[in-house]
């Protein structure tokens, strides 16, 4: 009787484990802001990868392989790359324009922007800028494109391929953002140590931001719902919030190194930063400010990423190296 009671007791007692690990598990993951929900291979690439762009209604990604001078086009339906653009030269930029059936790659080795039809890939034409020609944005009031390179920002119509006018920096300019409700371009000009403040409709310099005691203003997202402006320095590593209207810096907090990327979650109210260091910090905006949310580890390296909010995914370029014997895209899904 005694080994018998004993026995129930020790069933007892596994059962009550497995149950607890049964009900903790989904309460440990959904602590996470972020789950990765797949791991899409970029077979074949090496070196650095740089920007990536949406095709939302074909449900496409085109990502800059700038190390392998190519552009893959990965289908997110299929979960695989489909198709491939080659024969580039350090591409960084890319841009996807569905009215025009249009992508435009910068290229910093050559200065180019090289044309292809988005159906079939298929090469339309080139232009040259001049050294490093770096991000694209696309002003979908006047239909033009900006391309970051050199020492400015090149205006271009993309429909005849040709530069119809320019911004002029004193450096080098990385991320920028173009507020529609102001008619104004922000961009990080980190060789200046400036915020440069310009106007699309006279392509003038309005004003510049100083950033006393921060260094190497990398990435940049616009809050056209807050008119605010997140920055993200590498030196030291701070993501800042700052006001479009006064250029008055409102916030700032740690973040990981090697930032390249930032994004607004308007759903959540929170803000992603990625990280070459091989993260991705998760941030929390409320009442009483800015707040870490979490870190999700990534890969080292794994700087560059998209947020797609029609998607509710967040997509991070994973370079080849190390551990990883295959780059990849990451696809991140926010919790909860």
């Amino acid at each position: 009787m005694h080994d018998i009671t004993l026995a129930f007791w020790l069933l007892l007692a596994s059962l009550q484990s497995v149950a607890s690990v049964i009900i903790s598990g989904p309460a440990a993951a959904s602590d996470q802001p972020l789950i990765l929900a797949r791991s899409i291979p970029l077979e074949n690439v090496a070196g650095r990868i740089d920007h990536i762009a949406i095709d939302i209604e074909g449900k496409r990604l085109f990502v800059a392989e700038l190390g392998n001078d190519s552009v893959d086009v990965v289908d997110l339906k299929a979960g695989k790359v489909v198709a491939r653009i080659g024969g580039l030269n350090e591409p960084q930029g890319i841009a996807y324009l569905a009215d025009r059936n249009l992508v435009l790659v910068a290229n910093g080795g050559d200065g180019s922007v090289r044309f292809f039809r988005a159906g079939d890939l298929s090469p339309l034409g080139a232009i040259r800028l001049g050294d490093d020609a770096d991000n694209i944005r696309v002003d979908r009031q006047s239909g033009h494109v900006l391309v970051g390179y050199g020492s400015g920002l090149a205006i271009v119509d993309p429909m005849t391929r040709h530069r119809v006018g320019e911004i002029r920096l004193a450096g080098h300019p990385e991320s920028f953002q173009l507020d529609p409700k102001t008619d104004r371009v922000f961009v990080n000009v980190p060789d200046a140590r400036q915020v440069v403040v310009a106007d699309l409709k006279s392509r003038k310099r309005v004003t510049a931001w100083k950033t006393p005691g921060l260094t190497a203003n990398f990435p940049m997202a616009l809050d056209g719902t807050t008119g605010e402006l997140a920055i993200v320095f590498r030196n030291p590593a701070k993501l800042t919030l700052w006001d479009v209207a006064t250029g008055a810096m409102s916030e700032n907090l740690d973040t990981c190194g090697d930032a390249d990327d930032v994004f607004f979650d308007g759903k959540r109210g929170r803000i992603y930063v990625s990280c070459g260091s091989g993260a991705i910090d998760v941030v929390q905006r409320g009442r009483d400010g800015l707040r870490p949310a979490g870190r999700v580890m990534t890969s080292s390296g794994a700087r560059t990423s998209l947020f797609v909010p029609e998607f509710d995914r967040l997509f991070v370029a994973a370079r080849a190296g190390g551990p990883r014997s295959v780059a990849a895209i990451l696809e991140f899904r926010p919790l909860p």
